[in-house]
């Protein structure tokens, strides 16, 4: 029985030193140590052996048993070093090589042209203000002088959340929470995203984007405006760009205008431009005189103050600037698009 014990342990330390793995130190610890292993099908027949044979082979039995439980220990010890030696290597990183440059994105054309929008107006003394895109009646048509009878309010135009909300048809609405929230002289521009029940085409969505600007002091007149919309038309189309008033109706402002700039594509001297039409030019926004009644809904006096209100449509003037054909491409987020506007 000694014999077989010697054997089992010589058996047992040779074959782990050849594990190559984990796994394989398991099944060696099972072959030799486990229930049904070699080393427990020994001591199984102790049972034959005289009284002053047992503690002997017992002794000897458990020092072996000892002795495979180590070898295994180290062998596993050793088998885990290598392998963290080996993931290091893998993951070596070589800090002479050059980096990996990250694609750097850009920003959307909306964006480019908000931010020079913005940049204009304030070198002309002009703060930004936000407001809610979900609004109340009062703000968005009540306080606009928008009759409650205007088409304005049907709801094929107006997307109503309830019987008081509704989503902003146009930024106006943060001009009169400004209006009742600051005293005049009042001189700021309001951009955001307004909604219409539109249908979708070439030109028109159902979501898009304004900038409306709005001035209330003493002593303000249309000659203001004109000259307001003039320099800005300016730095957007360039120097040269003329701009015309033509009349017009809005419910927040009296008088009302149209305005319109000479055509960018052609200075007015192609009669086929896909731009203009042949007319030389092209329509970029409403404004006029802050109608009296909106005055008094925000608590001014328009005894003693005047201004005058425009709305810029952003969309439009990025698409005419840029000359893209169809405003969908805008919120299409074709990377391909959008690439060819990284700064």
């Amino acid at each position: 029985m000694k014999e077989k014990l010697e054997q089992i342990k010589e058996s047992a330390l040779e074959a782990l030193k050849n594990a190559a793995a984990e796994k394989d130190l398991e099944a060696l610890r099972v072959k030799y140590l486990g229930k049904k292993g070699d080393l427990t099908s020994i001591l199984k027949q102790m049972g034959k052996l005289s009284a002053e044979e047992r503690p002997v082979v017992g002794q000897l039995a458990n020092k072996i048993r000892a002795e495979i439980e180590n070898n295994i220990e180290q062998r596993a010890e050793k088998l885990r070093e290598k392998a963290q030696e080996l993931k290091l290597q893998n993951e070596t990183v070589d800090v002479t090589l050059p980096g990996v440059r990250s694609k750097k994105g850009g920003l959307h054309p909306l964006n480019i042209m908000l931010d020079d929008m913005i940049d204009i107006f304030r070198s002309m003394g002009f703060d930004v203000v936000d407001g809610p895109e979900v609004e109340t009646d009062f703000y968005n048509f009540k306080a606009l002088n928008v009759p409650d009878d205007h088409p304005a309010r049907d709801m094929q135009d107006t997307f109503y959340l309830g019987e008081n909300l509704l989503l902003r048809t146009q930024t106006s609405a943060a001009q009169i929470r400004t209006m009742t929230s600051r005293k005049p002289p009042i001189r700021i521009i309001c951009p955001g995203r307004v909604y219409r029940a539109d249908e979708v085409d070439a030109t028109h969505s159902p979501v898009f984007h304004q900038i409306e600007g709005l001035v209330v002091d003493k002593g303000v007149t249309l000659c203001d405006l004109k000259g307001i919309l003039e320099q800005f038309a300016r730095e957007i189309y360039g120097e040269g760009t003329e701009v015309k008033f033509r009349p017009s109706f809005f419910p927040f402002t009296e008088p009302s205008v149209e305005v319109d700039v000479s055509c960018p594509e052609c200075r007015g001297k192609n009669s086929s431009c896909r731009v203009c039409k042949g007319t030389g030019w092209i329509e970029i926004l409403g404004a006029g005189m802050v109608h009296p009644n909106v005055l008094r809904h925000c608590g001014i006096d328009p005894e003693e103050y005047t201004g005058f209100a425009f709305g810029i449509g952003l969309d439009r003037l990025t698409t005419t600037r840029y000359k893209i054909s169809d405003i969908r491409l805008l919120f299409e987020n074709d990377q391909r698009f959008l690439e060819q506007f990284d700064k």
